[in-house]
């Protein structure tokens, strides 16, 4: 199993005129924190004679290059127009429809939204103008440059900026000017509950750190917005260390939490015997859980005490899932096991009821918690209270099924006990096991489920 503290993986998409070269600074400032690996989009950069340059060959393309780059725990980012491209990406691996698992969070650098990109027309048709002959000149790359910095670049920053730009194919910046910067994607970007890192210049204009929570904030719910001063919009050049030293701290806070699924068990999953929708519910389960989680069907007191009771039900070696905070969420969603016993109210009644009880007796020690647990489970629970000690115990049965059920629906838990049976779909016919015997496993199998294996065992 990789470990929990593995350096992950950034992936960065550039912004328009750029190249993955752009991100040079900021992955050398990282090292040691996160591998940050630039793909070049198609019209710029290594891939700048590459014909289709629409929104979507470009969303194709890049689903292709991580395919066969993105491993372990992941991370998908972008600048300006990257940020974009980044968002309808990261929605394919959310719903399941890209062949991809592992994304932990993004990085997002002055990003165009999924919506329409706010642009002064006049300066859109100026920018087109510049292509009208051929490739972008050098006196109007200049003046893209400076239009887009809050100061002048040192000269290496410069010299790469410049050459991104000559070297960008006409197609590619008509394409996004004309076509991909307008198009309303937020119909198929939607909502995605992943955690965020933002970063835009006090000095940008359309897509500055003012304008970006407007822009952002109802399409990434856990988006941490992080201002740059004396920045305009081309950060990667301009604050490379000030944007790599915020980039180490979200990791550090945010995407390394909880445990990770399995090299094995990830290839499985983002294979074809796994069907969309199936991929996606689990690609979703394995996100980082949210440290700064507000409770929705409980209050503060009452999620923090079931987080101590989900410590004894169900302790966690390493990195732990929060799963007091997803029992929480299921309760707010008004989902559940479809009953309840005999004189309990509805879940989250039955939830606030049977925490508040607990808690008027319930210890600092650790140990003496554990005793408290178990004599409430065995009916000999508090005297008085806003459940009896019957229902008490009874509504403590339901709890203990929730805690588990949260912990054992995570990847990284499957992987753990050995469960696979999610991986019997994925293209017609539905395909199961050949082989239902003790000590067998099938040749699609990964190898620590156990078991000896003939070849050919599955189809």
């Amino acid at each position: 199993m990789p470990s929990p503290n593995a350096s992950p993986t950034l992936f960065l998409l550039h912004a328009l005129g750029a190249s993955s070269g752009s991100f040079q600074r900021i992955g050398d400032a990282l090292t040691g924190h996160v591998d940050v690996q630039g793909i070049d989009l198609p019209g710029f950069g290594s891939a700048a004679a590459v014909s289709d340059t629409s929104l979507e060959a470009t969303v194709e393309h890049v689903v292709r290059v991580l395919s066969e780059r993105a491993r372990g725990r992941w991370m998908l980012g972008g600048h300006s127009m990257g940020g974009k491209i980044a968002a309808l990406v990261a929605a394919r691996v959310l719903d399941g429809t890209a062949p991809l698992t592992g994304l932990a969070g993004m990085v997002l650098l002055a990003p165009s939204p999924p919506r329409p990109e706010p642009m002064d027309e006049e300066r859109r048709a100026a920018m087109l103008s510049w292509v009208d002959d051929g490739a972008i000149s050098e006196q109007d790359a200049e003046t893209f440059i400076a239009q887009n910095t809050a100061r002048p670049l040192d000269p290496g920053a410069h010299s790469v900026a410049l050459t991104d730009l000559r070297r960008t194919s006409p197609t590619a910046w008509r394409a996004w000017l004309e076509t991909g910067s307008r198009v309303d994607a937020r119909a198929d970007v939607g909502r995605l509950d992943l955690p965020v890192l933002v970063l835009a210049g006090e000095d940008d204009t359309d897509l500055g750190a003012a304008a970006q929570p407007g822009l952002l904030a109802d399409v990434y719910p856990r988006a941490r917005f992080h201002p740059l001063a004396d920045t305009g919009h081309m950060i990667p050049f301009e604050r490379a260390p000030e944007a790599a030293a915020a980039i180490a701290a979200f990791v550090a806070d945010e995407v390394l939490a909880g445990p990770v699924v399995p090299d094995a068990w990830a290839r499985l999953i983002a294979g074809d015997r796994v069907d969309a929708r199936t991929r996606g519910i689990l690609n979703r389960r394995a996100m980082p859980d949210d440290r700064g989680y507000a409770p929705r069907a409980l209050d503060l007191a009452q999620l923090t005490l079931l987080r101590e009771i989900a410590d004894l039900v169900v302790p966690q070696d390493g990195p732990a899932i929060d799963i007091a905070a997803r029992v929480d969420a299921q309760l707010a969603r008004g989902e559940g096991d479809g009953w309840r016993p005999e004189g309990l109210p509805p879940d989250p009644e039955a939830y606030r009821r049977g925490l508040n009880t607990l808690a008027a007796v319930w210890p600092t020690d650790p140990i003496e918690r554990e005793t408290v647990l178990r004599a409430a489970i065995d009916g000999d629970g508090p005297a008085e209270g806003e459940l009896d000690a019957d229902l008490l115990a009874a509504w403590l049965e339901d709890a203990r099924v929730d805690l588990v059920r949260q912990w054992l629906a995570h990847p990284a838990s499957m992987a753990r006990t050995g469960f696979d049976g999610f991986a019997t779909g994925g293209r017609e016919p539905l395909r199961g096991y050949v082989h239902l015997e003790l000590g067998r496993r099938e040749d699609w199998e990964p190898a620590d489920v156990g078991g000896t294996i003939a070849t050919g065992d599955a189809a």
